[in-house]
């Protein structure tokens, strides 16, 4: 098992990607209200297709937990019962948690699948869990990052909880996304601890430190970006869905700080890049950060000057997140460069 680790380890890292992708996407469809309740799905474990499942009815069996909605509020059944031919309040208990009660069946799903997704990624990091006790006698840090892991992913899926109970929060939304970094992070370095490829990469100060740096200002323009992402959700609320070049109107403070704190972050990763080309310390990784960070200002750039076109939202959280567990294994790769040099 120890021998698979690593590959087990990869594919929880797509896996943990895929729900990054699929949570971009239930972004830009406006889908995060599509299941109002958690862990469930209007009381249900498959979601209704059709209105007519939340609707009270005369003869129906109806099981508890189950949600109907009723002038425009949500109603939770009390226990098992079959309805008799009049509604019978005493049967049921207003919902709590929130006030929102809309079912579309094209929201619902998009949620639900993204919350398939979400369970299939806690799976697998669980398989790769039970997998790293193999480190358990040599390497007991691969174990107790491995279950950190786990435990990461369940309070990532009490945070979507929270999220949802908060009718999509702007300040939990990105708590949402910073933690699905730190779980990258912590996968990537179980990879990297684990593989078996020889480092043959040159250490240098000024290059790592230059690395965490240009790291750190990807993960704030991240935060500055959700924060964005908030207001161009209101902006579409206000204006419809078919006005986009209406949604920057009378932008916030931060959707400037974001687009130009961009133009340092690239400034610093051509640095980073130069440095590295010149040195020839042999961080190959630096041309896939240079090829992803193009492709999230070309998707910037068409949110902007091209009123958000088709899945550029989606597109530009996806690539951030990419970049991000790029330049942090090239941290990890500086850092333990100089490890290797030292047991020479």
């Amino acid at each position: 098992m120890q021998k698979k680790f690593t590959k087990i380890a990869k594919i929880s890292l797509v896996l943990v990607y895929l729900v990054i992708v699929a949570g971009a996407v239930v972004r830009m469809t406006g889908s995060g209200m599509g299941c109002p309740d958690w862990p469930k799905c209007f009381g249900y474990y498959i979601p209704p297709t059709d209105i007519a499942e939340l609707q009270w009815q005369p003869e129906r069996e109806f099981k508890k937990g189950q949600v109907i909605i009723i002038d425009e509020a949500l109603w939770v059944a009390k226990e098992n019962f079959s309805s008799s031919s009049t509604y019978d309040a005493k049967n049921w208990a207003p919902y709590t948690k929130h006030d929102y009660a809309i079912f579309n069946p094209f929201h619902t799903w998009t949620e639900f699948i993204n919350r398939l997704f979400g369970a299939l990624a806690g799976l697998g990091t669980l398989i790769m869990a039970i997998a790293s006790f193999g480190y358990w006698k040599k390497q007991k840090s691969i174990t107790l990052l491995s279950w950190v892991v786990v435990f990461a992913m369940g309070f990532q899926a009490w945070l979507g909880a929270t999220v949802v109970y908060s009718v999509l929060a702007p300040a939990k939304i990105t708590i949402h996304m910073v933690m699905a970094l730190f779980i990258v992070a912590l996968i990537l370095y179980l990879i990297e601890a684990t593989s078996n490829t020889s480092n043959s990469l040159k250490p240098d100060k000024i290059t790592r430190n230059l690395i965490i740096f240009v790291l750190i200002t990807t993960l704030v323009q991240v935060v500055l970006g959700t924060q964005v992402r908030q207001f161009v959700d209101v902006q579409t609320d206000l204006y419809g869905e078919d006005a986009p070049n209406l949604w920057l109107i009378n932008a916030t403070l931060s959707f400037y700080i974001h687009r130009s704190f961009s133009i340092i972050v690239v400034l610093l990763n051509l640095a980073l890049a130069i440095r590295i080309y010149n040195l020839n310390l042999g961080y190959s990784k630096i041309n896939w950060v240079l090829a992803i960070l193009l492709l999230e200002v070309i998707s910037g750039m068409a949110m902007y000057y091209l009123d958000f076109p088709f899945a550029s939202q989606p597109l530009h959280l996806v690539f951030a997140s990419v970049l991000f567990g790029f330049q942090f294994y090239l941290v990890l790769e500086a850092l333990n460069a100089f490890k290797t040099m030292k047991t020479l």
